[in-house]
Formats: structure tokens, C-alpha cells, sequence
């Protein structure tokens, strides 16, 4: 899709990771809170992407990211031993939270369909203060760090 004049185009970040044993279920298909996981994956390496790896950002931010809200849409079953490709980007920043969208696609697989995306959602994380647990505002240094993930 062409931009529209004037917007920037947003990068999206992208890891690859196998569906492991511990993932699926008896019929060899991946359990549904699997996907938590993967997700959890693309979040931690596109803070380390940025510059804010969690060994060392909540001392950076001053504030821990915290999750509000955990949402996905599952299309298809990923399958045992199948390599999936989790992007993550971001689709909005508040005043005191930010919203990181995603999207699985199977890029490998004896079984499965390739390039097909089996899920996509959204995770909402609120900042807040390390100490008491209120809602703080984003950080500038997180604000300007995840930019160019920032969808227009």
C-alpha cells in the first residue's frame, strides 16, 4: 500500500523462534497460551533493539512497563518443530501507556501452510512508578526510542 503524503513509514521489528515440545499439546498443536511466550520474546529483543534492554531500562525509564491488557486473534494452529516469525511494532503511545501490536506467521513447516499468519493481537503496558505502582508518564527516552516502530 502506498504511504500517504506526509507519513512516515513504520519499521517493524521481526524474531524467529521454533514451536517447542513444551509448547504444544498432546496432538502436536500449539497450546493457545503458548503464543504469550513468542510475544514475550519480540518484546524483550525489540527493547534491546532500542537500546533499552531490560537488564538496565527500568533504571534508565525510572518505571516498570506493565501489562493492562493482553489480547489475540488466533487464524490458525502452529504445529511441533514449525519456525514461526513474530513482528511487533508499535501502534500507539499515551501519556502513561503504550500499545504493541503483533503478528505471527509460520515461515517453515512440514505441516502448515507457509506465510500464513495463525495470529495476530495486542498488548497494552502501563508505566508505572517502581515503588508504588502508579501509573507514571512514558519516559522520553522510551517515547523517542520506539519512534520509528510507532505506526502512523
Amino acid at each position: 500500500m502506498p504511504l500517504q503524503e506526509g507519513k512516515a513509514a513504520h519499521k517493524r521489528f521481526a524474531v524467529q523462534d521454533r514451536v517447542r515440545w513444551s509448547d504444544v499439546d498432546k496432538a502436536g498443536i500449539i497450546y493457545f497460551g503458548s503464543y504469550v511466550r513468542f510475544f514475550e520474546i519480540a518484546e524483550t529483543e525489540l527493547f534491546r533493539e532500542i537500546g533499552l534492554p531490560y537488564s538496565t531500562a527500568f533504571d534508565v525509564i525510572d518505571s516498570y512497563p506493565v501489562r493492562a491488557q493482553f489480547h489475540c486473534d488466533f487464524r490458525s494452529p502452529a504445529y511441533l518443530d514449525d519456525m514461526l516469525s513474530v513482528e511487533i511494532w508499535v501502534g500507539s503511545i499515551g501519556s502513561t501507556s503504550l500499545n504493541l501490536e503483533f503478528e505471527i506467521k509460520r515461515t517453515k513447516s512440514e505441516k502448515g501452510q507457509l506465510g500464513e499468519t495463525l495470529m495476530t493481537g495486542h498488548c497494552v503496558l502501563v508505566t508505572v512508578n517502581r515503588e508504588t505502582y502508579k501509573a507514571v508518564r512514558v519516559h522520553e527516552r522510551l517515547r523517542e526510542a520506539l519512534r520509528d516502530y510507532v505506526k502512523p
